[in-house]
């Protein structure tokens, strides 16, 4: 922004509005524009949790309700449910009974963690909010897509899409 600005203000101290003026003003917000990108390309990381690590609290009325909690720390493995290549663990408040939950956990793998919430369905796939990261993950925006694999649920597989 400041090249942009600096562009600008010489163009119109030598009073310099011609073509070359307007294109080197362009060229000041495309640099600008690209320097404020982040820091780590696209991305699409897709995992397969085991949910083996799962405890629910009963922290409201007896029994499935309201407030009540679900925490968890699972294993991780890559897409063909083979190689473990990380773990995750978080939390989630039951806010409609028998329908869904609000969650936050962190996902970490070799190279950095990536945060996500948003509402966890019970039946269904569910869409989350890349909130962040560590280490190759910094910055880290986009979304997550949880698929279970199957009734039970013995698996759940990830998609995430970091921009």
């Amino acid at each position: 922004m400041t090249t942009f600005l600096t562009t600008m203000t010489a163009a119109a101290a030598t009073g310099r509005t011609d073509a070359a003026g307007r294109t080197a003003a362009r060229l000041a917000i495309l640099t600008a524009a690209l320097l404020a990108a982040p820091t780590f390309a696209a991305e699409q990381i897709k995992v397969v949790e085991r949910p083996v690590g799962e405890t629910t609290i009963d922290l409201a009325a007896k029994g499935d309700s309201v407030g009540d909690m679900l925490v968890f720390a699972n294993t991780v493995f890559d897409a063909a449910n083979k190689v473990q290549v990380g773990t995750d663990q978080g939390y989630c408040i039951r806010t409609v009974v028998g329908k869904s939950w609000e969650c936050f956990w962190t996902l970490t793998l070799k190279a950095g963690q990536i945060t996500i919430e948003g509402p966890f369905s019970d039946t269904g796939d569910s869409i989350f909010a890349v909130t962040g990261g560590t280490g190759k993950y910094a910055g880290a925006k986009g979304s997550m897509k949880l698929h279970p694999r199957d009734a039970t649920p013995t698996g759940y597989d990830f998609t995430y899409d970091l921009l």
